[in-house]
């Protein structure tokens, strides 16, 4: 069998309509961004969702629950599904930390950790996913290190490919984590 992953990134931020790269700060919704989550839970209603798993970093948790007001389906925090921590760059421009990018792959942020580090904790999300929700469908709400550790981790693409040149943003990304996973080396 195998986890059937919906993976939303959360909505927008005053800090990302400010060009700030949040980091692992708590980030406030806009109003734009309150209205995605809203929008985000009419697209995925009825989605047949068993759980919806996202960061325990404020915005990711405002996003589902504004998504999802009622509780169901249930909503569950996970640290492992924070946003890369830029250390002392946390709350700094975007483009001061997107011009690191590349560099912060195995090397962490100054007091903060690596993209790799990032992919780990996800890689460790996903092997508890595989395990105690096989044959479900779940919906993630995370940030964008964690798109592009699932990206790495289930499709293959490299990590220095996704750090290099981010795809772009869209309403939603598909997975199939098989219930094997991880693979054996």
């Amino acid at each position: 069998m195998a986890v059937e992953i919906v993976y939303e990134t959360h909505a927008t931020t005053t800090d990302n309509e400010a060009g700030i790269a949040t980091g692992l700060l708590p980030g406030e919704l806009s109003e734009l961004g309150c209205r995605q989550a809203r929008e985000l839970g009419e697209r995925r209603s009825g989605g047949g969702f068993a759980a919806v798993f996202t960061s325990d970093l404020h915005r990711a948790v405002r996003t589902a629950r504004i998504a999802f007001p009622d509780g169901r389906p249930p909503i569950h925090q996970d640290v492992r599904l924070r946003e890369c921590d830029y250390g002392a760059l946390n709350g700094s421009p975007y483009s001061l930390v997107a011009a690191q990018r590349t560099r912060r792959l195995d090397e962490p942020f100054p007091g903060g950790q690596s993209y790799r580090q990032v992919a780990e904790a996800t890689s460790a999300f996903l092997r508890d996913l595989a395990t105690a929700w096989d044959n479900a469908r779940i919906l993630v709400i995370a940030h964008s290190a964690n798109r592009w550790a699932l990206d790495h981790l289930l499709a293959g693409t490299p990590l220095e490919e996704l750090l290099h040149a981010p795809p772009a943003w869209r309403p939603g990304w598909y997975y199939t984590l098989p219930s094997d996973w991880p693979p054996p080396p």
